[in-house]
Formats: structure tokens, sequence, C-alpha cells
């Protein structure tokens, strides 16, 4: 990561930091899939500070994420942003539970309302260059490293990339707005009171149906919860051409979670993080995301 050797502490590289009320007391979380965090506690309060560089493998830039996850906290939406630097994001530390797939599942309404908010506040407290995300160009970039590797996935990629144009033609126009565009149960916290959005490294400029659809794709909703989704959101019964982009969107979705875990394990090393089981977890959810598409709506 900028400005960190290989051989540096983070423990020591915390203590170092002027920003702290007194000594502060340092303990490494555990959870991530590509970063390192750790909770710091001093006289003042406690925090979360967390290490990762720009991984241009995965489109992230930590300037991007760390402007996004500024203006989350101004929008509301996140903790409060404490400092950055080179390596290195601190974020006020909340009480709150980490949701899982069941809980997402359970309490959707407000995860929805969360990412209303998201679309509708965050364009205006975001500031430096606007980034695009758009699923279908990810897709195509992870199939070409993919290939570049001679990852074992290789035979399928000509498939895939296949049905990914066809996906890409379901889309149907929409407003741009900022979006989160990783909505892992993970990255939603419950304080008791209110919802919490963490984890803005994919947070850019793009449609409303990929985060919509990321979060069915991601946390298991029911076709229920999805059409009661999609009413609340637009605030009114999808038509056929709506419905049919929302779930051409899933697949995509999942494909891109699947292809994120291959091109991690050629990249990424993270302590407890097993990538290819992670590939094969939602590999098996793209495969099923899309035999219910081709059912349903035809296809390749």
């Amino acid at each position: 990561m900028p400005g960190l050797s290989a051989m540096t502490d983070p423990v020591e590289v915390l203590r170092g930091l002027s920003i702290w009320q007194g000594a502060p007391h340092i303990v490494r979380l555990s959870g991530g899939l590509s970063n390192t965090s750790y909770r710091v506690d001093d006289a003042d309060g406690s925090y979360v500070a967390r290490f990762g560089r720009d991984y241009p493998f995965h489109q992230v830039s930590r300037d991007r994420e760390n402007r996004a996850s500024r203006a989350a906290f101004e929008a509301s939406l996140s903790p409060e942003f404490i400092h950055a630097e080179p390596g290195l994001m601190v974020l006020r530390f909340i009480e709150a539970a980490t949701y899982t797939e069941a809980d997402v599942q359970n309490d959707w309404q407000r995860c929805v309302e969360l990412i209303q908010r998201c679309h509708s506040d965050m364009a205006r407290k975001i500031t430096g260059q606007g980034a695009i995300f758009w699923v279908f160009q990810i897709l195509r970039e992870y199939a070409a490293t993919l290939k570049a590797h001679n990852h074992r996935v290789e035979p399928m990629l000509a498939q895939w990339l296949e049905i990914t144009d066809a996906l890409e033609a379901a889309q149907i126009p929409l407003p741009i707005v900022f979006g989160h565009h990783d909505l892992l149960a993970a990255n939603i916290m419950n304080d008791g009171q209110r919802l919490w959005l963490i984890d803005w490294e994919y947070g850019a400029f793009g449609t409303a149906m990929f985060d919509l659809a990321n979060l069915s794709s991601n946390n298991s909703f029911s076709e229920k919860i999805e059409q009661q989704m999609l009413e609340m959101y637009f605030g009114k019964t999808p038509d056929q051409a709506t419905l049919r982009a929302f779930h051409a969107m899933k697949v995509a979705s999942a494909l891109r979670e699947a292809l994120w875990g291959m091109v991690s394990e050629i990249y990424l090393k993270v302590l407890g993080v097993d990538y290819v089981a992670y590939a094969n977890e939602y590999t098996n959810r793209f495969d099923k995301t899309y035999a219910a598409y081709r059912q349903n709506f035809g296809g390749l």
C-alpha cells in the first residue's frame, strides 16, 4: 500500500498517528475480503482504521473511496469520516450489529430506504472527478484479466461474454444516480435505531438497477420480496421491460461477484479469506440465476 512497505507493522503505523488523544488501544478486527481493519480506542472515543491500497484490477481507487466515505457521512448514511492518508482510512466506530443475509431479508424495506437515500442524496455530496460503475464493462475487463492469466475458467469466458452482451442489451434507460454497488449483507449495520451503509470501494455513478439487483442477488431475496422492492423503489408496479432488466442485472451481479473472486485469487491474499470458495459460491448463484432468467425471458 502506498506509504507502507511490506515490512511495516500496521499497529506501529497507527500508534504513530497524531490524531489520537492519549495512548491508543489497538485491536485487529475480523472480516473483510480485501482489506485489514483495526479498532482503535483513545481518550476521546473509538474508531475503525482500515488499511488498503489501490486495486487497479478491481477498479478500486482509495482516493475515490475516501471521497465517497466522506460524502456518505455528510449524507447521514455512514459513520463519521475522521482521517485519511495513503493506504489508510479512519472512521468513527459505531456499536452496531453486522447484518446477515437473513437479516437483510427480514428488514428489506429499511435496506431499500437506505439505498433510496443513497441514490437521492449522494450525488450532491460527492466531490472530485466523477467515477462510473457499469457492471458489463467490469465483466469484460475481468474476462480479459482471467484470459491473460490462463485461469482455469478460460474455456467458459467466451460464453460468459456472450451472455454479458445479452444482459446489457436487456437494460432500460434510467436516471443516473450515485450508487453503492457492493450490497453484501456485511456492508449493512444496525445500531438498534437505524441502519448504516459502509464500505464505499465501488461507490460511483450508475443506474439504480444494479443496486437493486445486487441487494437481491447477494441476499437471496424471494420473488415476493423482489416484486415488493421494485414497487417500493419505483412507486408503481414494474412493467415487463423493467422486470426483464432487473432479472438480467441480477444475473450480471452474480457473475460479477464470481469473477471478482477469481481475479482476487490472482492478486490478493488476505488471512482467512478463501477466494476460490467465494468464486465457486457465486458461480453457483450465477448458474441458478441465469437458468431462471432463461426460463422466464429467454436467452442464449
